[in-house]
């Protein structure tokens, strides 16, 4: 059996996929839960396109921080260069409002709470790669949502 293992560390600077994710998923649930932002998404209309853009920026910060270049973070997340730098320089208001709870977290404050919790490592894993697949899953989702919103308007 593996040793206890607190799984409230948030690897600010991530060394490696595991980190990055970790970081990318803690980044994207803190600033969903600010409420600053929880006020932004209330409209049906415009949430798709803020939890993407979020989801994006968070990505892509995670990256940058683990030390990747700006080429790699686009391959890795699908978008443009220039979106990349865009969401990095906070010239996006979602690349904004996740540096800004970058430096939260970096600050030791979270949105979230205290989340300290022991735990077996084995368990930890499994918890954290069933996560993922439902994080991927609802990124899956709402992608589909988004080209079926635009086909929509397209066909409008």
């Amino acid at each position: 059996m593996g040793g206890v293992s607190k799984v409230s560390e948030i690897p600010l600077v991530p060394s490696g996929k595991k980190d990055i994710h970790r970081l990318e998923t803690v980044l994207l649930v803190e600033t969903l839960l600010r409420p600053d932002v929880i006020e932004k998404i209330r409209n049906p209309e415009e949430r798709l396109t803020w939890v993407d853009s979020l989801a994006v920026a968070a990505a892509a910060l995670a990256r940058e921080k683990a030390g990747k270049p700006v080429s790699e973070i686009a391959d890795e997340i699908g978008r443009t260069e220039a979106t990349i730098r865009r969401h990095l320089k906070g010239e996006t208001e979602a690349g904004k409002l996740v540096r800004e709870t970058y430096e939260m977290l970096a600050r030791g404050k979270r949105v979230a709470g205290e989340l300290k919790v022991t735990v077996e490592a084995p368990e930890v894993e499994k918890k954290v790669k069933e996560l993922e697949e439902k994080i991927n899953s609802v990124k899956k989702g709402l992608e589909e949502l988004k080209n079926k919103l635009e086909s929509l308007l397209a066909s409008l």
